[in-house]
């Protein structure tokens, strides 16, 4: 079973910085091809903050672009999201996605429970 464990959130004042951390475990597969990172702020729907394939391409929100950097550790199955100058508008609850491929061709998505990121002005 798949299982995403995110840490690192917590309560930040504006331009400050936090890093999230996303931990995959029971993946039994080829292997991972996009790790991300989403948010949801109450009232909006869920986004993409940034995401990362297994060859090193990211892709970034308009948003965030400039602030935030996204990487992965392939061998720990671990993606990171360094939050710098982070604003007031980026508070929302922060979601891990993997998407992993398996053996028959097949992929599929999963997501972690959520991490909370509030800033303060």
């Amino acid at each position: 079973q798949v299982q995403l464990v995110e840490s690192g959130g917590g309560l930040v004042q504006a331009g400050g910085s936090l890093r999230l951390s996303c931990a995959a475990s029971g993946i039994i597969g080829v292997g991972i091809n996009i790790m991300g990172w989403y948010r949801q702020a109450p009232g909006k729907q869920r986004e993409l903050v940034a995401a990362a394939t297994g060859g090193g391409t990211t892709n970034y929100a308009d948003s965030v672009k400039g602030r935030f950097t996204i990487s992965r550790d392939n061998t720990n199955k671990t993606v990171y999201l360094q939050m710098n100058s982070l604003q007031p508008e980026d508070t929302a609850v922060y979601y891990c996605n993997v998407e992993v491929k398996y053996f028959s061709g097949t992929t599929n998505r999963y997501w972690g429970r959520g991490t909370q990121v509030t800033v303060s002005s």
